[in-house]
């Protein structure tokens, strides 16, 4: 790993977000350390891919940088493992000993990356800042549905048939005559005076 980082402008909560790393080579992790740490990022050390799976994920962004070869279960059947458990880390696989077949494998699962020992320190960050930035977009947006459903469940049965009519694309009018109300916006309206019905206003 070579190149001098740089510090992402973009990665305004650094600190609130975390970086595991899963790699047998304690010589790797601690390098892999000390570079997302330079940044302002947290992160969190395991050496095989058991070891990650027994600690509870923190509700925050966050994203996995995992070797393809481990002891025990290898880097590409755990990520099949994860997606089974419908854990949507975003993965950064990395390897010394990669191939063509091993990587579109990994791609095609929806792995941000895959870089081949040695890469360039920019390299690895690059992934990382995308990755992160995936999970707090997907993490927004969950946060954004739920308020939602919140909000529904909220709601009356007939706010409820009203708001199925809108999401239909129904005019007030239509809506009204289907739930049997008299429209009350029936008559002139603009751009037609009221007073004077037929007579455009000025």
């Amino acid at each position: 790993m070579t190149g001098r980082p740089k510090s992402p402008d973009d990665l305004a909560s650094a600190a609130e977000r975390i970086v595991f790393v899963v790699d047998d080579d304690v010589a790797v992790r601690a390098t892999l350390s000390s570079l997302f740490r330079s940044i302002g990022l947290r992160v969190e050390l395991f050496g095989s891919a058991h070891e990650f799976a027994q600690i509870k994920m923190l509700d925050v962004a966050s994203c996995l940088v995992l070797d393809i070869r481990l002891p025990g279960v290898s880097g590409l059947d755990f990520q099949a493992e994860l997606a089974e458990a419908d854990i949507r880390i975003p993965i950064i696989f990395m390897t010394g000993h990669g191939d063509i077949p091993m990587s579109v494998k990994a791609m095609k699962a929806g792995a941000i990356d895959f870089l081949t020992k040695p890469f360039r320190d920019q390299d690895i960050l690059d992934a990382a800042v995308r990755a992160l930035e995936r999970d707090q977009k997907r993490r927004d947006s969950e946060k954004a549905v739920s308020e939602l459903r919140i909000l529904f469940d909220s709601l009356t049965s007939r706010e409820r048939e009203v708001m199925t009519h809108v999401a239909d694309g129904l005019m007030n009018k239509q809506i009204a005559a289907k739930l049997g109300i008299r429209d009350h916006c029936e008559g002139p309206s603009w751009p037609f005076d009221a007073k004077n019905e037929g007579s455009v206003i000025d």
